[in-house]
């Protein structure tokens, strides 16, 4: 039986960190990138080669670039053949207010969070619509299902990544590709680091579960979609402990 492989973007740390030991434990071969941390990449590459005895693929780039993202999936090809699933996690944030807001960093969000989802899935594509079968699965926000103030930014990117998820199941559907979003709440990594204990405290009260989510609740999630029928589809999964 051919080892399936998996590519996960902005792999170094949180989340997509979580995703890609949770695919290792079950046995994935993972190509993994990440746009600065080479050395964070590499350690967690050789930890689950280690712990698993899986190969793992580095690619440091940045997954908004075009040129960047054909030069990863050339080696992912050269390697691997192609993906059988692609997990779409590279992102980031700005908050502050709207009318503070540069044409620069509204176009950095963009480019990290909606255009590498869209370069990367259409890399992707031509090797499972060979295969007839696939999965992608787009790391999204609450905040791209309702918005959120001082996020603007970010709040649209996550929310054409909804709207990209929604539409491109419906186009895949016949090829038994399934596309579907997990809209994350409040998650307890690197990006929510700015709050202060205080902040957290509140932010906390205000979720029904209590607490903040785990990366690891969003990796067991993400394995769970990648091994569904492909029937589920379309589906924007909100992880939020019923906050939104």
């Amino acid at each position: 039986m051919k080892c399936r492989t998996a590519l996960i973007t902005g792999a170094a740390r949180g989340i997509g960190a979580a995703i890609a030991e949770k695919f290792a434990s079950e046995g994935w071969n993972l190509a993994l990138t990440c746009i600065r941390s080479r050395e964070r990449l590499e350690t967690l590459a050789q930890k689950l080669h280690t712990s698993y005895g899986v190969t793992c693929l580095t690619f440091l780039g940045d997954m908004g670039d075009e040129t960047a993202v054909r030069n990863c999936f050339k080696e992912i090809e050269e390697r691997f053949a192609g993906v059988d699933v692609l997990v779409n996690n590279a992102g980031i944030s700005k908050t502050g207010l709207f009318t503070e807001l540069s044409l620069e960093e509204w176009e950095r969000v963009m480019r990290t969070n909606s255009t590498s989802a869209f370069l990367c899935t259409r890399q992707a594509l031509p090797y499972m619509l060979k295969q007839k079968s696939g999965s992608v699965i787009n790391i999204s926000s609450v905040w791209g299902c309702v918005g959120a103030s001082c996020e603007a930014a970010y709040s649209a990117s996550k929310g054409a990544v909804n709207g990209l998820t929604m539409a491109l199941a419906k186009e895949l559907a016949p090829s038994r590709i399934a596309v579907n979003a997990i809209a994350c709440g409040a998650i307890d990594t690197d990006m929510n680091a700015c709050f202060s204990e205080e902040e957290r405290t509140c932010i906390a009260e205000e979720i029904p579960a209590g607490r903040f989510g785990r990366p690891k609740e969003a990796a067991e999630l993400a394995y769970a979609l990648a091994c569904q029928t492909p029937y589920l589809t379309g589906q924007i999964i909100r992880l939020d402990g019923g906050w939104i």
